[in-house]
């Protein structure tokens, strides 16, 4: 009987706490990028850009891996490294 079980697809693990998270770190996002946005001047504006696109690549990574897979060990290895990123980009850049 056991073996009828293991054939089916596993069901996402999902995470009430880091699905607000997630939530939480898609309005940090949102929020750093306007204020980057409005830098007038251009290369600055881009030196920003490119300083938080750590951030943004694993903010984006970290939210479809979840919406895939639900939590597991790299969901929240991703969610540690997007707090480490962000921290490190906050702690070079004033916004």
């Amino acid at each position: 009987m056991d073996g009828m079980y293991s054939m089916a697809k596993r069901r996402r693990r999902l995470s009430p706490e880091l699905e607000k998270n997630i939530s939480l770190a898609k309005k940090q996002i949102e929020l750093i990028t306007a204020i980057i946005h409005d830098i007038d001047e251009e290369d600055i504006q881009e030196e920003y850009k490119s300083a938080f696109l750590p951030v943004m690549s694993t903010y984006m990574s970290l939210d479809q891996m979840y919406k895939e897979l639900g939590i597991n060990e790299d969901t929240t290895n991703l969610y540690e490294l997007y707090l480490s990123n962000l921290e490190k980009f906050k702690s070079e850049y004033e916004l």
